[in-house]
């Protein structure tokens, strides 16, 4: 029976106005140094942002949000940080920043699939469950 791997992650964060501190949480980056795994899943919900931002560039904001997917992935294509080393990626994509898109802090938690983690965590902390 495998055992579990351990992993890093944090949620990416959208705050429309930074001076008000609110956010909706609108991705994940996933880390596991076992797997070799750096990942990031976003899901913008437009109408929360709305919500909190009635002007908000959305075009503009999920070019952004793509970039977290791209450094992950690395290469070319990311620019100078895809370049980097995965280990050196993840924390450069999880430094404090106070612009509008943030991450939260690292948690860590265990897993045997870190896609599988990746989406259980989207799941449960970006998507918002219909009211029953």
């Amino acid at each position: 029976m495998p055992t579990p791997s351990s992993f890093d992650y944090a949620i990416i964060r959208l705050v429309p106005r930074v001076e008000r501190e609110e956010f909706i949480n609108v991705g994940v980056v996933l880390f596991c140094v076992q797997h070799r795994y750096l990942g990031a899943r976003v899901e913008l919900d437009v109408a929360r942002l709305k919500a909190l931002s009635p002007d908000a560039d959305v075009e503009l904001l999920s070019g952004h949000l793509e970039s977290f997917r791209r450094v992950c992935v690395g290469g070319k294509d990311a620019g100078p940080i895809g370049r980097l080393p995965q280990k050196e990626r993840w924390h450069w994509l999880v430094a404090p920043r106070s612009t509008m898109l943030q991450t939260g802090p690292v948690h860590a938690g265990l897993c045997d699939d870190p896609d599988r983690a990746l989406e259980h965590l989207l799941d449960t902390m970006v998507r918002v469950k219909p009211a029953p």
